[in-house]
């Protein structure tokens, strides 16, 4: 329970930093890496204490921190993201973690989709949408975006904030139990 009130209180640092400044600050991350595996081995965390609780906090942590590197690498994530997932799974171990990184994904492609809508409008995407559409059809083949219409899409995540709301829907139960 107290390592979960520690990883609230550091996703809500990174929550604020990545929303005033696009960026997630290394003195939040490292840290909090070392705070989970600490809490975990001291029986504070919600995996166990010593020996066990250090394997499971270290498979979290290695587990969501590699799936972030592989999409740091392919998908141009942030490094701060990748120590954050990191981070979160030094503190949920892998199934936890996982499912908050499921879930992190799932709010932030929620939350792009309405900041876009709410930036654009839905009128106006939807009329891009049908333009582009009939574009494609009538070149038979597909006709790439203008930088232009681009735009709106060129937006960066916020996922600082879809990883708290991912932490506080993982670990309800435990809150609870």
């Amino acid at each position: 329970m107290i390592a979960l009130c520690v990883l609230f209180v550091l996703l809500a640092g990174a929550t604020w930093t990545d929303v005033a400044r696009h960026e997630i600050l290394n003195w939040n991350t490292y840290p909090g890496m070392l705070a989970g595996l600490l809490l975990n081995v001291a029986g504070f965390g919600v995996l166990g204490s010593g020996f066990e609780g250090l394997s499971a906090s270290l498979a979290g942590f290695l587990a969501c921190g590699f799936i972030m590197l592989f999409a740091f690498v392919f998908f141009q994530l942030g490094g701060g993201d990748v120590k954050l997932v990191a981070m979160m799974g030094a503190f949920l171990g892998v199934e936890l973690g996982l499912f908050a990184l499921l879930w992190m994904f799932s709010v932030g492609f929620v939350l792009g989709v309405a900041i876009i809508i709410w930036q654009v409008g839905f009128v106006q995407i939807v009329k891009n949408v049908w333009w582009h559409l009939a574009l494609v059809i009538k070149a038979r083949s597909w006709v790439p975006m203008t930088t232009e219409q681009r735009k709106p899409l060129d937006r960066g995540l916020f996922l600082a904030p879809s990883a708290l709301i991912a932490t506080v829907i993982v670990s309800f139960p435990e809150f609870l139990g």
